[in-house]
């Protein structure tokens, strides 16, 4: 097994980037890419990270040459033919089907496009114009390459033995939860972790301990490059981007009011019947859930986002329900901020009721919580479309301290979608 504490200690940019690959993202971006490729081609949007525990001031922390350093190396990165061949004979899903001949040779010609890097008040302005098909490649990266920066920078300077301990207390606590998760009847549980982990090695490390120690319970890596070199299956689905820039390309209030389902029926005959779960808190998870369509009571299951887990679960049960389906014969996956006391939890309220599923993230790839004083504790920076054609994007959420867009629209996004009052829960990563 890879000696993590010497290979930290031993760090070069030029032997070692953060980012390696193009498969080093998350399968739901090649996925989402697919869709934007084949509908939406000429559509151009802004893209921008921003950091909302802004009580850690990244800019101070992480140099800006090396970051500027680790974007063009990203830059510079093409699709492998062992990539490629890989994403052509793989049957994602149990379907060769997943990723079209079109697709797969756009890729092959992708390199990531150009980014604008400035610094205000401690934060990185780091945003990205032009072709929604490209500039959405780049969320997965700059994510990773801001935390793992992060994570270099605190460790710098610590000695061999600093390390080894420090890597030794964090696979213990890893393998504790572990150990915990192997004690819930029926469990699936997935690696959701890249956008914010501690580095790459660390979230491959995790991955093994995961196999390991789950067997058949561990389902799969949203990482595409993991999953190709550890022979797991590649998972994941879609995020909030695809409402947010329909929604902002809608003519008029009909239309917005109309938007996030039209993803999903853009979505279903794209993947002809597969990959059906529905994310629905972009603007609301109980408005989206009261004006559904009956189709969408047909699919497989439904991601729970922002809501307190339970109150979610049990929203989507009444759903089910009053469309006449049996909640145990549906998936719901939770995926927000999840650590194994929340896991046990929600394992404890809905087993039996429904089928579950977790996708597990930051808390997997990134828990040194006081490890070494604060410094490595995880922060929750995102990386989110603000604008599409010009036009403003709006994401209101279940929980307003991710709510993002002007205030005037996000107002007629609320009247529109009928959110009402809502309660701001703290967010963690």
């Amino acid at each position: 097994m890879l000696d993590l504490a010497t290979r930290v200690y031993n760090h070069n940019f030029r032997i070692d980037p953060i980012v390696r690959s193009l498969l080093d993202t998350d399968f739901y971006k090649l996925l989402m890419a697919q869709m934007i490729l084949r509908r939406h081609p000429d559509v151009s949007v802004t893209f921008g990270i921003h950091n909302r525990t802004r009580s850690v001031r990244i800019a101070d922390e992480v140099d800006i040459d090396e970051l500027r350093e680790q974007l063009d190396h990203a830059r510079s990165l093409r699709l492998g033919r062992g990539e490629a061949t890989w994403l052509r004979g793989n049957a994602f899903y149990g379907t060769r089907r997943i990723l079209s001949a079109e697709f797969i040779a756009w890729f092959e010609q992708f390199r990531l496009p150009a980014y604008e890097l400035a610094v205000r008040d401690g934060q990185y302005e780091l945003s990205f114009h032009g072709s929604w098909l490209e500039t959405t490649m780049w969320e997965v990266p700059a994510l990773a390459i801001l935390n793992e920066l992060r994570s270099r920078a605190t460790l710098r300077g610590l000695g061999r033995f600093d390390l080894q301990v420090l890597y030794a207390r964090a696979m213990t606590r890893v393998w504790e939860k572990i150990e915990r998760l192997r004690r819930l009847p029926d469990l699936s549980i997935a690696d959701f972790g890249t956008r914010r982990r501690h580095g790459f090695l660390w979230q491959d490390w995790c991955v093994q301990a995961m196999q390991e120690g789950l067997g058949a319970h561990f389902t799969g890596t949203s990482n595409c490059l993991i999953a190709m070199r550890r022979e797991v299956e590649a998972v994941g689905t879609n995020a909030h981007e695809l409402p947010m820039v329909y929604a902002a390309l809608a003519e008029d209030d009909a239309a917005l009011a109309q938007a996030p389902y039209d993803v999903l029926r853009d979505w279903q005959q794209d993947y002809e019947g597969n990959l059906l779960i529905v994310l629905p808190d972009t603007y609301g998870t109980t408005g989206f859930l009261r004006d559904a369509p009956d189709w969408i009571s047909a699919w497989t299951g439904v991601r729970i986002d922002s809501k307190d887990p339970i109150e979610g679960g049990e929203e989507v049960v009444a759903f089910w329900t009053s469309r006449g389906c049996d909640p145990r014969e549906k998936l719901a996956i939770f995926s927000d901020g999840l650590d194994i006391d929340t896991i046990e939890q929600i394992h404890a309220h809905f087993h039996g009721r429904m089928r579950i599923g977790y996708g597990w993230g930051t808390l997997l790839t990134n828990d040194f919580r006081g490890l070494v004083g604060n410094r490595l504790d995880p922060v929750s920076i995102v990386c989110k479309v603000s604008e599409a054609n010009g036009r403003p994007t709006v994401k209101i959420s279940d929980n307003p301290s991710k709510a993002q867009g002007p205030e005037a629209e996000v107002e007629r996004y609320k009247r529109v979608f009928g959110v009402e009052v809502q309660a701001a829960l703290p967010v963690l990563v």
